[in-house]
């Protein structure tokens, strides 16, 4: 599709490559000159922490099942896809910030787990980037998915998921195992429904595939490294991709179909750049031609 303001959206779980998508986004912005406004899925959260852990006993109570952040009860779906039309078409929109934690919280003179106010998107952006859980859902009353002008997937494999939320929660946040899993298997359906089925709509999908053994995640002491991984990267049309050209640029990488490119886990960040930096400056160039006034 093509508009005057586009969207790139990367949907997935943290621990997968999007702190690399992250990095290489940054470079390409500042070697290119494009103001970029950055959205966070987190913003879209319905709830802040106390009332989540509230509503989430509720629900087991009440409702005979769980409430999740990957289901649509415990997110403004419908407020994400508004704010994507609304960036498409004019180049604006209103976002907020979740604030995980109390360092990130101090500034705000706010306690963790709560939300800052709406506040408008920074002017004279020509891209919006998304960093979430949810760039690519699809439901009966909303279809965020439709106003994304390329869609990442950045995720795990579901055993390299669990051992990263295990190790995290143990290690972080102190919950006992037992805890951890009767999370895990709270939040499987809405995992299923509403997470799973965004990585088939994907332009192209990133997944890291451990070469170490996860088939136990919890029993795993560590999470597998980079250098312990292969990163599977699918494209939706591979016809308009010239991935021989790139699998000839990275070290160790093989084409195990047609439409897939497998490189070393430690080579993401250069696969990810040789890939997608065309494809955004390609979005960009177009958007400023829109944009144009005509003579």
């Amino acid at each position: 599709m093509s508009r005057k303001f586009p969207i790139v959206a990367v949907t997935g779980s943290s621990g997968a490559g999007t702190s690399a998508v992250h990095a290489t986004f940054e470079a390409l912005l500042e070697a290119e000159s494009i103001n970029a406004a950055f959205v966070e899925g987190d913003s879209f959260h319905k709830y802040e922490r106390d009332e989540m852990r509230k509503l989430t006993d509720e629900w087991e109570r009440t409702a005979g099942r769980a409430i999740s952040h990957f289901g649509p009860e415990a997110n403004l779906f419908e407020e994400l896809e508004a704010l994507f039309r609304e960036y498409g078409e004019q180049g604006t929109g209103t976002t907020r910030l979740y604030l995980h934690n109390e360092e990130r919280a101090a500034p705000y003179g706010q306690k963790a787990g709560t939300f800052t106010p709406w506040q408008p998107l920074p002017e004279d952006t020509e891209l919006l980037v998304y960093e979430g859980l949810h760039g690519g859902v699809v439901t009966d009353t909303v279809d965020i998915a439709q106003h994304v002008d390329l869609l990442i997937g950045v995720t795990p494999i579901i055993n390299l998921e669990w051992i990263q939320k295990i190790q995290r929660d143990l290690r972080e946040r102190g919950h006992s195992l037992d805890m951890i899993t009767e999370t895990i298997l709270r939040r499987m359906p809405d995992y299923v429904h509403y997470i799973t089925t965004q990585f088939a709509r994907t332009h192209v999908n990133f997944q890291r595939v451990p070469t170490v053994d996860t088939s136990n995640p919890f029993a795993a002491t560590s999470i597998p490294g980079p250098e312990e991984s292969f990163v599977v990267i699918r494209f939706a049309t591979p016809e308009g991709v010239d991935l021989e050209a790139i699998r000839l640029q990275i070290a160790g990488a093989f084409r195990s179909r047609p439409d897939t490119l497998v490189v070393p886990g430690d080579e993401i960040e250069l696969a990810m750049r040789l890939i997608l930096e065309s494809r955004i400056r390609e979005l960009v160039d177009e958007g400023r031609r829109l944009r144009a006034p005509s003579v």
